[in-house]
């Protein structure tokens, strides 16, 4: 079980497809640990993240970790930004969900190298999870790494990662309440994403109250409408992602940076 929000937690695994086959090739579960009196709740997670982010600052690598409920786009928004990226192989995710590997396989038909994780019941990726999958990567090769978090608005907002920016998606389908109904989520959030905007109309998306809702419980956070259907913010989303990266004295993927400066999708 889940020592944090009670989930039923099996060993996670790392798969990878050929074809129509899937097979296992891991399965590096955290385990049951026992906390000695006075160690905090997270510190096991928070040790593995900081391994992480020395790893990734060694290879000169900017990570980012992609969050929302399920259906409000994340592997829409990365297939249109590996389309984007012009299948160049630069572009890595990382994919958490419960079962299948259907967005990892989505992924790397839009170019994206994807590795998925299956968590079976567990509602979030943790830190040691993705340590197996990074060896399926050759970091200094890469530009960016994305980390596709399971869909959750709850769980996954505890876990550092070791990311350097943190993402978290709202649909206009969801509604404007969202991150009042989950604050913590979305306050731990560097920038915040309003996906489906194409949508809005349809759904009578109030943006007004939209984004005085995020402002209220994430004032410092960056937020940027797009779609990822139509591409419509993409080139905002990108100078958000470089600017962030930038607060954090963290250099830019060479395409963002291009884009940015271009004024123009890469």
């Amino acid at each position: 079980m889940c020592t944090t929000c009670n989930c039923g937690q099996s060993e996670p695994a790392l798969i990878e497809s050929a074809g129509a086959e899937t097979a296992v090739i891991a399965a590096p579960g955290p385990g049951p640990r026992r906390l000695e009196l006075g160690e905090a709740l997270l510190s096991h997670n928070d040790a593995h993240a900081a391994a992480l982010r020395q790893r990734f600052a060694a290879a000169g690598l900017p990570v980012l970790n992609l969050l929302s409920s399920p259906g409000s786009g994340k592997t829409a928004l990365l297939e249109r930004l590996g389309r984007d990226w012009s299948g160049s192989g630069r572009l890595g995710a990382i994919v958490g969900d419960l079962a299948t590997d259907n967005d990892a396989r989505r992924l790397r038909a839009a170019g994206i190298e994807a590795v998925q994780i299956t968590t079976g019941q567990a509602c979030h990726l943790e830190a040691s999870m993705l340590e197996p999958a990074l060896e399926r990567f050759d970091l200094a090769a890469l530009e960016l790494l994305v980390i596709e978090n399971v869909g959750n608005l709850v769980c996954p907002a505890a876990y550092d990662l070791g990311e350097s920016l943190r993402l978290v998606l709202l649909a206009v389908t969801e509604g404007e309440d969202k991150p009042l109904k989950y604050p913590a989520m979305f306050h731990s959030a560097d920038v915040v994403v309003i996906n489906k905007i194409d949508l809005a109309a349809a759904v009578e998306f109030d943006r007004e109250h939209a984004h005085r809702h995020i402002a209220r419980v994430a004032p410092a956070a960056r937020i940027v409408e797009v779609s990822a259907r139509t591409g419509e913010g993409m080139e905002a989303l990108r100078e958000a992602i470089a600017a962030g990266l930038a607060a954090s004295g963290i250099a830019a993927p060479a395409r963002a940076v291009a884009a940015t400066a271009a004024g123009a999708p890469v």
